[in-house]
C-alpha cells in the first residue's frame, strides 16, 4: 500500500472558505497539508482569509484564492498558481456548488445555465485540469448530492446539474487507473449549513429529517472525516458516489 499520509501534501479545496469546505480545509491542514482554499467572489475574502488563518494554527500550511470556476482560465490559473507556490499537487476535493430550490414551471433560463455552469461545466474542467497536474497516487474527490438517489421535486435543476458529474467521475477513474489516482463523489443528504437552508422552502428541513432513521439532518461533522479517509486510507475505492446521509435516500 502506498504512503497515504497527507503531512506535507498539497490540497486544493474549492469553495474551500465557509460551510462544508471550510470545516474540509481546516481538518486537512490540522492533518499537515498545504491547502489552497478557493472562493468565489470578493463577499467571501473575509471568511477565506479567516479559513487560512485557522489552517495555519491547526499545524499546516494555506492560502487564498479567488475565482469563477466556471471559466476554464480561471480554473487553470488556480491550479497552476497552487503548483507555483507548493511545487506539486496531491488532491482537489471540490465542494462548489449551487443549489435553488423552485418547481421546474418557476426555474428561469439563467438560472438553469447558473447551476450547469457551476454544477457541471466547473466540475468537469476542474477535474480535467486537475488530471493533467496531479501528482501520481492522487485523489479527486468531489461533491454531489443525495438528491441523485431520492424522489423529490423543486430540486430538479440543481440534482440534475449534479448528476453528469456521476459520469465524468467513473470515465476519469479509468483514464487514470495506471496511474494510481482515484476519483470519487461524496453525497451528502440535505446538510444543516447555509447551503440547505437558503434554497429549503419552509418546513423542508422537518421533512428532511423525517426521511431518515435518526431524524436529523446531516451535519458538516459527519462528512469530514469520509474526505480524510478518501484522500488517505480509502484510496482503494474508485470511480464510485457515496450516498453520506443518515438513511436519507439509497440507491
Amino acid at each position: 500500500m502506498p504512503d497515504n499520509a497527507l503531512r506535507g501534501k498539497t490540497i486544493l479545496v474549492t469553495g474551500g472558505a465557509k460551510n462544508l469546505g471550510g470545516s474540509i480545509s481546516r481538518d486537512l491542514a490540522a492533518a499537515g497539508a498545504g491547502v489552497a482554499v478557493h472562493y468565489h467572489s470578493r463577499s467571501d475574502k473575509g471568511l477565506a482569509e479567516d479559513t487560512v488563518a485557522a489552517c495555519i494554527a491547526a499545524g499546516g500550511d494555506a492560502f487564498a484564492i479567488e475565482a469563477d470556476l466556471t471559466s476554464v482560465a480561471e480554473i487553470r490559473r488556480v491550479l497552476d498558481s497552487v503548483i507555483g507556490r507548493y511545487g506539486s499537487l496531491y488532491a482537489t476535493v471540490n465542494t462548489a456548488g449551487l443549489a435553488k430550490g423552485h418547481s421546474m414551471t418557476e426555474v428561469t433560463e439563467d438560472e438553469y445555465d447558473a447551476h450547469f455552469a457551476i454544477n457541471a461545466k466547473a466540475a468537469f474542467f476542474v477535474m480535467a485540469e486537475t488530471a493533467k497536474r496531479i501528482d501520481d497516487g492522487g485523489k479527486i474527490l468531489n461533491f454531489v448530492s443525495s438528491l441523485l438517489a431520492a424522489y423529490t421535486g423543486r430540486y430538479s435543476v440543481y440534482a440534475g446539474s449534479k448528476a453528469p458529474v456521476e459520469h465524468f467521475t467513473r470515465a476519469l477513474s479509468k483514464e487514470l487507473a495506471g496511474r494510481r489516482v482515484s476519483v470519487n463523489n461524496l453525497a451528502p443528504g440535505p446538510m444543516d449549513t447555509s447551503f440547505f437552508w437558503d434554497a429549503a422552502a419552509p418546513g423542508e428541513d422537518a421533512f428532511s429529517k423525517a426521511q431518515t432513521p435518526y431524524g436529523e439532518l446531516t451535519k458538516v461533522e459527519d462528512v469530514v472525516p469520509w474526505v480524510r479517509f478518501l484522500l488517505t486510507d480509502g484510496w482503494w475505492l474508485n470511480g464510485q458516489t457515496v450516498f453520506l446521509n443518515g438513511g436519507f435516500a439509497t440507491r
